[in-house]
């Protein structure tokens, strides 16, 4: 169930270590929970009951009330469920009688003013902590080396147990089963301890005293106030006077910049774009600007009647089409689907795309890679 939020919380973390002034600000405006976030919380609930379970705890099934069960939440679920349990069977090879906590409260106030977050699976053992957060989210992709959020639960839970148990080192993972992702960072407890004392501890102080600088970048993205914050604006605008200039005339060092900015500065616009009208429909007047009724689509208000109307009539209301693969897969189930329908399944080759050299995926070869070979 959805809790009391800590001003300089695990989640939000990323944000406020890189723009510590941006806490106060977004503390001051009311939490709204998306549909996505919604499923996310039904989702959580159902890890907990599942893996509750494995470790013999006793858990009500939640299944019947959530909004937004279905069967890839089903599956998804399962999964990492399964994935917990490996890692408590390989923790019991170091460790015969590991401890694992399920939504454990892990306060990290030692190093962030009154900092506390919930660990969705947390086990311990002798020499080894692992920390292991689901993500069900399907559009952002989630990376565990030096992720803010997983480092704090990690001191949280330092905090419960490095007296009791000799932990030298931590092991975070993030399993994100919608985007296939499980994300594995290893960090040593001195290097973590070392990061806490020297980066977290000075920005949660400026943080939390809504000092230090602003600072635009991809951590805006979750933030309350990005659409009318100045410094994004110019982070976005210094981009922006490159639209005026024939991409043939740029220097490659500007292309690369506009490349590494391009999609922030269409989320700052659109952001703009939804805030301005937001401010419009609360009463703002905006004095070049006004709000008009957009255009709609028909729609029947009687579906059922409409559908016996036509029937009458000797027509046939329906169209016909072949399920896609996702929701046929959901129709048949995975193991049916395979059985059936392997045979008739390929996957072309994806539409060549331009990304960071960061990314995971094998580069293409180019046409001149493919003469030159």
């Amino acid at each position: 169930m959805p809790g009391k939020h800590a001003v300089l919380s695990a989640s939000s973390s990323h944000r406020w270590m890189a723009c510590p002034p941006s806490a106060l600000l977004c503390a001051e405006i009311e939490d709204t929970e998306s549909e996505f976030a919604l499923q996310g919380t039904d989702a959580h609930s159902l890890c907990e009951h599942k893996v509750r379970l494995i470790i013999g705890e006793t858990s009500d099934d939640p299944t019947e009330s959530l909004q937004y069960f279905d069967e890839e939440m089903s599956e998804c679920t399962d999964s990492y469920a399964q994935y917990v349990a490996e890692e408590i069977q390989k923790s019991k090879e170091l460790c015969p009688d590991p401890v694992v906590l399920v939504e454990q409260k892990l306060d990290f106030s030692e190093y962030v003013p009154d900092g506390f977050g919930t660990g969705d699976c947390v086990i311990v053992a002798d020499s080894t902590l692992t920390i292991i957060d689901f993500k069900y989210g399907l559009g952002v992709l989630v990376e565990a080396e030096n992720n803010p959020q997983m480092m704090l639960y990690a001191l949280g839970a330092l905090a419960l147990f490095d007296g009791i148990y000799d932990i030298e080192k931590i092991s975070m993972t993030i399993f994100q089963p919608r985007r296939e992702n499980i994300s594995v960072f290893c960090i040593s407890k001195t290097d973590l301890l070392k990061w806490a004392e020297e980066t977290l501890k000075p920005a949660a102080e400026l943080a939390s005293k809504g000092e230090g600088e602003f600072c635009a970048g991809p951590h805006c993205m979750f933030c309350k106030v990005k659409a009318a914050c100045r410094k994004r604006a110019e982070y976005n605008l210094e981009v922006a006077r490159y639209d005026f200039e024939m991409p043939a005339s740029l220097e490659d060092s500007e292309i690369e910049i506009v490349l590494s900015r391009a999609d922030q500065l269409v989320s700052w616009i659109n952001d703009v774009k939804e805030y301005a009208l937001t401010q419009a429909l609360q009463g703002k007047q905006w004095s070049e600007w006004k709000v008009v009724e957009g255009r709609s689509v028909r729609k029947y208000t009687n579906e059922e009647a409409v559908i016996n109307a036509v029937k009458e009539a000797g027509y046939d209301p329906y169209e016909h089409s072949l399920l896609g693969i996702t929701a046929m897969t959901k129709l048949l189930g995975k193991e049916k689907f395979s059985e059936l329908l392997s045979d008739f399944i390929k996957k072309p080759q994806g539409k060549p795309t331009l990304v960071p050299v960061s990314d995971k995926r094998k580069a293409l070869n180019t046409a001149a890679e493919d003469f030159t070979e």
